[in-house]
């Protein structure tokens, strides 16, 4: 894993070379962290400049998440330290992606998540079951929310573990 992690330190260096080269500007290697959690592959956080990478989709999709991820994220620091505050997937970040990076606009991954879907509770409305993730299944126990069925309408009711 931390040779992985240094391929993406590196990446990201050749990322802010280039758009210095091109840019004529100069940009600082962000911080790079390795603690994006969830289904998100990375994000950018533009006011302390860094680029957070999930550390296990980057272990299971290597190559392709390194030259598509990597240069997405660098890509909103780009794009903020041009143009301020803009959509996120607007044109500028566009024009920087294909532009800067000669890469597509993608803006989401296509990796495989199956190895992130966390524990589920199986929930039962009128005509079918559901299966509601942690974070909903806490909030039903915590009384913040309830959720229905979008067939049948009815609310979902927990089921016997």
């Amino acid at each position: 894993m931390e040779q992985l992690k240094q391929l993406s330190i590196e990446k990201a260096a050749q990322c802010i070379k280039r758009a210095q080269s091109i840019l004529n500007m100069e940009f600082e290697l962000p911080v790079i962290s390795f603690n994006q959690r969830g289904k998100i592959a990375g994000t950018a956080r533009l006011q302390s400049w860094e680029v957070r990478l999930n550390p296990i989709l980057l272990q299971e999709n290597q190559q392709p998440f390194i030259d598509e991820v990597i240069p997405h994220e660098i890509a909103h620091l780009i794009t903020f330290k041009l143009y301020g505050r803009v959509k996120p997937h607007g044109k500028e970040w566009q024009g920087v992606m294909n532009q800067l990076f000669n890469l597509p606009a993608k803006t989401t991954h296509s990796f495989n998540i199956s190895s992130l879907q966390g524990k589920t509770f199986d929930y039962q409305c009128s005509c079918q079951t559901h299966h509601l993730t942690v974070r909903r299944h806490n909030r039903v126990v915590r009384q913040q929310a309830r959720y229905l069925c979008q067939r049948c309408k009815q609310p979902l009711s927990p089921l016997p573990i």
